[in-house]
């Protein structure tokens, strides 16, 4: 379905996002985030009083890390209302999440990728043979496009162009199609040193999605975790990618725009052919988060985002994530912790973190979230 009240749900999601600050989405891959700051609770913690238990129990889940800080608060906020349940998310990245579930050993995942049409049937087995898994949308963020060019700032790309640099078929930094979006800019002949992900990533999934989506023939590869195109330097998660392109001179690479705050790295604005060229912001991606469709059939709500959008101020780059749970068959010693726990981190838990930095998923979208939730068995 095609979600309208485009402009009602926009104002809502803006509100929700209003935030100041760096984003704390993470690295989606296999990044270590042990040393990664501790985000305040605050306003968590006043949410964390709304709380309704589920049974109790002992949950075990694994996934994404780009939710690790938000997973981090949900947890201490329930445990602390609910203190019959523990609960363990590891954050082993989004396709070992995946993998673990599939395989029995956690009560949900979280990825930043929906799954594929294997592994729903896949599915069936761990889900007791009544259920499969489904896709529930929790919480979104940009993915920022970092660059070091000395001299250079208020860089302006558009999809085609980081397409053929990430490509390989631009080299130099005043190449005549990046002079064309920057005209006021002194831009060198310094070679580009493109940065992507060596190990397997939602965030290079959702980067990649996004270059299929809004760059055409310009981007001739098929998308998924692992990247794919010739050429170019990797490193080993957001925060290795990220350290690469503070570092070196004429670099830009992909990350989580946390990394990009923290290391004061500065950020590309995506000309979409909105009015304005747009920044990576969690406004920016709640905006682009609440013109999604939702392409899943049933219970599943996956998403699909416009990756072509010329809304004003919807920023293309943006990542959702996803928690995976079964929607019949759920192993009955957790199924009460389950609901319990999904119940607070779609309703009050998303209050509670909007000061983080996250950008929560737009009210239309998040009521089936939670009507989805109650119907789990």
């Amino acid at each position: 379905m095609k979600l309208q009240r485009k402009s009602g749900l926009r104002a809502l999601a803006v509100g929700a996002a209003a935030v100041s600050g760096a984003l704390v989405l993470t690295a989606c891959g296999s990044d270590n985030n042990s040393g990664s700051s501790s985000p305040s609770t605050g306003a968590s913690n006043a949410a964390a009083g709304s709380i309704k238990c589920g049974s109790k129990g002992n949950l075990l889940a694994s996934g994404s890390t780009a939710q690790q800080n938000a997973v981090n608060v949900w947890v201490k906020n329930y445990m602390q209302a609910c203190p019959g349940t523990q609960i363990n998310y590891k954050g082993t990245g989004s396709g070992a999440g995946v993998t673990e579930f599939l395989q029995g050993s956690t009560a949900f995942a979280g990825s930043d990728s929906a799954l594929k049409p294997d592994q729903i049937a896949q599915s069936k087995k761990v889900c007791g043979g009544t259920g499969q898994a489904i896709d529930l949308p929790m919480v979104g963020g940009p993915i920022a496009v970092g660059y070091n060019v000395p001299g250079v700032s208020n860089l302006v790309l558009d999809a085609p162009t980081l397409a053929k640099i990430f490509n390989g078929k631009i080299v130099k930094w005043n190449d005549p199609a990046i002079a064309k979006l920057n005209p006021s800019a002194k831009l060198p002949s310094t070679a580009i040193q493109a940065f992507h992900r060596s190990d397997e990533s939602g965030t290079t999934d959702n980067f990649t999605k996004y270059l299929i989506g809004a760059a055409g023939s310009e981007w001739p590869y098929s998308g998924g975790k692992a990247w794919q195109a010739k050429g170019g330097q990797s490193a080993q998660g957001s925060s290795g990618v990220a350290a690469q392109v503070k570092q070196t001179a004429g670099s830009i690479g992909y990350f989580e725009l946390s990394y990009a705050t923290a290391g004061s790295i500065p950020t590309v604005a995506i000309n979409t052919g909105a009015s304005q060229p747009v920044q990576a912001s969690s406004d920016n991606a709640s905006k682009m988060i609440a013109d999604a469709k939702i392409v899943g059939t049933g219970d599943d709500l996956s998403l699909k985002l416009d990756y072509a959008t010329k809304a004003d101020g919807a920023y293309p780059l943006t990542l959702v994530t996803y928690e995976i749970v079964c929607d019949k068959g759920n192993k009955s010693a957790t199924l009460g912790a389950t609901k319990g726990f999904l119940s607070y981190i779609a309703g009050s838990g998303q209050q509670g973190l909007s000061g983080q930095g996250y950008a929560p998923i737009p009210a239309e979208i998040n009521a089936k979230v939670r009507s989805t939730i109650d119907s789990l068995s």
